[in-house]
């Protein structure tokens, strides 16, 4: 809470019991104790401010809003109010609420450096970046300390970095920062690092790499201290800039004279190494190479080099540092692709080779069998046991042919067996997992085993084996491998993300939630791993889940704004003005994610879906979620895809790899679609509901005099776009993109379009232009109009039919004693079900604009009897009682859900024996735990699909004119 001081005054004590209280969360005794201050002391203006902010808390929002404007506008200038008064803008997420504050308070004590501080902290968190740099001299002219005259220098470099027009940020920005900067370096004022880390990142966004040069080799480089070679980072950096290709050779070398495993340095000191060639330079005949040094421009020099390394790491006692051959192996890849006969000075391959790791696939892709024969007999391992394996002795060795096992699927070896020769290969692969168990028995929770990846790796073959031969019992075996895994390796991050992948391709969601749980993802992770979770929820039944979820993804998305903000604050007050950009452009990428816009559309969705019941509801709903139907706030020119699709291990080689660029493209494109439909389809939503307080118009003159008619135009527009982002979805569809297991997940957009779902949400809402006309007309001359609207329901009511139609048939059912799903059936029901909400949306919109209709026609009628009245009203009750959705067809698809229940309910999973797949007693009973997983998950969506069936059909009951 706000500081308390540290001099005894009166009022501090008094407000010490509030400040316990809201630190403690008692927020309603903390206005309590407000209330009764205040009573003694009116002008206390802190204690009003204190229970505006129990207020807030206590959901309040607008008294504590009205309480903490009466404060604000009398301008006080007390520390305690000033600090109650930003915890409560903060909280309201107004911040720019807190920039008036100071700028009332400096004007009151214009000599305050706390004062101006917090002003200039204040525009920080808007960015304000103009108003920060005239508060920054400002503070500056008041107290001359270097840090606040750099705040206002950081201030113009953000100006130019924010700037729309860079030629703006080149010649009038920058330079006058440089200027800024120039002037203090003349003056010999410059005092920190972080002064020099400022002036180096204006000279180089100005291009100005000689410059920056001078300043890091210069004296005030010495300042440069706080990282470790940060001097030595810059100037390589800048050598290549610049070209300077001997200087970046010689500093690589000095580098790697002191640091043999510093992998950064390699490639700079092959890459100029084979610059210098093309140029073919030689060094001077007298003098020193260069400024940093000797050069090596030859390829034997560098060759010598490397192997000089090599001998100091092979005559070590202790453990021999990667980097040196892996440079050796990087060489003689370069040298190969170039066609220089030196590659032979570096000697033969299968030797080389046996220095290197898994990571090196791209390397290895030429390599043939014999490699692979020749490590595994470098590869000690004992006698052949009982069931015909030989097993390491030591974890050593297991990871020798640990190491083995991966280089042999990178190669493709894995793949190219038949089906016979993989499920040897996984018998191998398990035997080789339990026997390495023993060397791990020791080990904490929080370790892995040691075997670990043969038990992964042999979940990867079990796929290999399902998606090549439909066969489902190898992804059974696949999930009971790995629950087995993660019970010996309950920290194993691997094994949870590939259960999560695999139950949510079965079509089960309640095992994720915990999987997901477990990852305890951190921070930005919520971001590039999310849609893990947030794509299935939903399209899995599981409503509460998906809700849940979604809430938590846009907690750190909403929070991101206040964090980052923060974040600028601290780096501005420790100097470390480097991180600014980095911090801004982290708050853009979150705020431009492709997860955040899916997340928050999704959400709003699904609880209008979950919540909602009659209109008026839905109205003051979505006029809580700020939605705005006219105006798009997704950014779609700028649309950011985070998603980290490399955060399953694996060892495909590269042409089976999915994730390539073009997959990730695709995916993006269809991402992009699905949500664009659905977005607008929420946008339509919200604008029909935005007009149930529109008063109905009889006459379109006045119609239009009152928006009427720009609000038709805004419809029009809406349901324009939507069709044709229907068509461009179908387009997409065609196409049938398939993509690897371990790929980018497939999107709701082809099983959304295949069901008919898509079709008949976009019918209902188009509906919306004739209820329109027909609020506009009236009753007396619209029976055609009406007739096309009762045709209208009816049709959705058919198409409602084809898509209960496509949910038929067991979702899960044994064959030959075989389990087998069915997903899609599931996935189709949740379209149904969505597709029902929406239509009965529309008819619930219907009977609102009915109803004074109605009113209206009965008036005329007690006044005057006649045909035409009379024919209306039939028509009017026609349109009621047959157009609107039929109860009857809730009623068939909750008899179908609870069928599938009492079937699902009845198969005897116990009675599965898993004939010649599993030969191990506990692994067949974590199989069969996993098979009860997706029982029980199936069971829970079918019930969260059926409550909510059941809350639609009350909502029909309750549509009355």
């Amino acid at each position: 809470m706000a500081a308390r001081g540290h001099v005894q005054d009166p009022n501090d004590r008094r407000l010490r019991p509030i400040y316990d209280y809201l630190d403690n969360g008692n927020n309603k005794m903390a206005i309590q104790q407000a209330d009764k201050l205040l009573k003694k002391h009116k002008d206390l203006h802190c204690a009003k401010v204190l229970k505006a902010i129990g207020l807030q808390r206590t959901g309040k929002q607008d008294e504590a809003f009205t309480l903490a404007q009466e404060v604000a506008t009398l301008e006080p200038t007390d520390d305690n109010s000033l600090q109650a008064l930003t915890i409560l803008y903060r909280e309201m997420h107004r911040p720019e609420l807190v920039t008036k504050l100071y700028e009332a308070a400096v004007k009151k004590v214009p000599l305050s450096e706390e004062y101006h501080s917090h002003l200039f902290m204040a525009y920080a968190r808007v960015g304000e970046y103009k108003k920060m740099q005239q508060a920054g001299m400002a503070l500056y002219k008041i107290v001359p300390k270097n840090p606040y005259y750099f705040w206002s220098v950081m201030s113009l470099v953000m100006q130019a970095i924010s700037a729309q027009d860079e030629k703006l940020a080149q010649t009038m920005f920058l330079p006058l920062a440089e200027r800024m900067v120039e002037k203090m370096v003349k003056e010999e004022k410059i005092e920190a690092e972080a002064e020099v880390q400022l002036y180096f990142m204006i000279l180089e966004r100005l291009g100005k790499c000689v410059e920056a040069l001078e300043v890091i080799r210069g004296p005030l480089g010495e300042k440069l201290t706080s990282e470790l070679q940060s001097r030595e980072n810059k100037c390589m950096m800048l050598y290549q800039r610049l070209q300077r290709w001997p200087e970046c050779n010689a500093l690589a070398h000095k580098l790697l004279l002191k640091n043999p495993d510093d992998w950064q340095f390699y490639p700079s000191y092959f890459d100029s190494l084979f610059h210098l060639m093309d140029q073919s330079w030689s060094p001077p005949e007298e003098g020193d190479h260069c400024s940093e040094g000797a050069v090596h421009h030859t390829v034997a020099e560098v060759v010598r080099f490397v192997e000089e390394r090599i001998k100091g790491e092979d005559g070590k006692e202790s453990r021999s540092l990667r980097g040196p051959y892996l440079a050796r192996l990087e060489l003689m890849h370069r040298l190969r692709e170039r066609g220089c006969p030196e590659e032979s000075l570096l000697g033969k391959t299968h030797r080389l080779y046996q220095h290197c790791r898994f990571t090196l696939c791209p390397v290895l892709q030429s390599l043939y069998m014999t490699f692979i024969n020749r490590l595994s007999e470098a590869v000690p391992l004992g006698e052949q046991g009982e069931e015909g394996f030989a097993f390491p002795d030591d974890t050593k060795a297991l990871q020798r042919h640990l190491c083995v096992c991966q280089l042999s699927r990178a190669l493709g070896l894995h793949h190219s067996l038949d089906v016979d020769g993989k499920l040897r290969l996984i018998a191998e692969l398990k035997a080789h997992y339990r026997h390495g168990l023993k060397f791990g028995k020791n080990a904490l929770k929080t370790e892995l085993q040691f075997s670990d990846m043969y038990c992964l790796m042999a979940a990867h073959v079990y796929i290999d084996l399902w998606t090549e031969t439909g066969d489902e019992n190898m992804v059974w075996q696949s999930l009971g491998l790995l629950q087995e895994g993660l019970s010996h390796s309950p920290s194993n991050a691997q094994f949870k993300l590939l259960l999560l992948l695999l139950y949510c391709h079965l079509g089960a969601f309640e095992p994720v939630v915990d999987l997901y749980s477990s990852l305890d993802a951190k921070h930005v992770q919520h971001d590039t791993i999310g849609f893990l979770l947030t794509r299935y929820a939903e399209s899995l039944g599981q409503f509460a889940a998906a809700s849940q979820s979604c809430n938590f993804s846009l907690r750190f998305f909403h929070s991101n704004q206040k964090d980052t903000s923060e974040y600028i604050i601290q780096a501005y007050k420790y100097g470390a003005f480097e991180k600014i950009p980095e911090f801004i452009a982290l708050r853009n990428r979150l705020n431009q994610s492709l997860h955040f816009a899916q997340v928050r559309t999704e959400r709003m969705l699904l609880d209008l879906f979950l919540e909602l019941n009659v209109s008026f509801i839905f109205c003051s709903f979505l006029c809580a979620m700020s939605l705005s139907a006219e105006e798009d706030d997704i950014p779609w020119d700028n649309m950011r895809d985070n998603r980290d699709l490399t955060v399953f291990t694996s060892w495909d080689p590269k042409e089976r790899y999915g994730l390539i660029s073009e997959h990730r493209r695709r995916s993006l494109e269809e991402e992009s679609v699905w949500l664009r439909i659905r977005s607008l389809t929420l946008r339509l939503l919200a604008f029909l509901a935005g007009l149930g307080h529109t008063p109905s118009q009889q006459n379109s003159e006045i119609a239009n005099e009152n928006g009427v008619g720009d609000k038709t135009s805004v419809l029009s527009s809406l349901l324009s776009q939507l069709n044709q982002t229907l068509q461009t979805a179908a387009q997409m569809a065609e196409k049938r993109i398939q993509y690897p297991f371990l790929g980018p997940p497939s999107t709701r957009l082809a099983p959304a379009l295949s069901s008919g779902s898509c079709q008949c949400q976009a019918a209902a809402l188009q509906l919306s232009v004739h209820l329109q006309e027909l609020e506009t007309v009236g009753l007396d001359e619209s029976s055609e109009l009406q007739t096309q609207i009762c045709n209208g329901f009816k049709s959705l009511v058919v198409q409602l039919q084809e898509i209960l139609n496509k949910c038929k048939g067991d979702l899960l059912e044994m064959k030959e004693n075989k389990l087998k799903t069915q997903p899609s059936l599931l996935e189709n029901l949740i379209f149904f079900v969505e597709t029902v909400c929406i239509v009965l949306w529309m008819a619930s919109y219907c009977a609102k604009i009915l109803r004074p209709l109605k009113t209206s026609l009965q008036k005329k009628k007690k006044k005057k009897k006649d045909a035409n009245t009379a024919l209306v009203h039939f028509t009017l009750k026609y349109l009621y009682i047959y157009g609107l959705p039929d109860i009857l067809l809730l009623i068939s698809a909750l008899e179908h859900i609870k069928g599938q229940e009492t079937g699902m309910t009845a198969l005897k999973l116990a009675s599965l024996t898993l004939e010649g797949y599993a030969q191990v007693r506990e692994e067949v009973s974590y199989t069969k735990a996993a098979m009860d997983k997706v029982q029980s998950s199936y069971l829970r969506s079918l019930q969260e699909v059926g409550d909510l069936l059941k809350k639609r059909a009350e909502t029909i009951k309750n549509l009355k004119i």
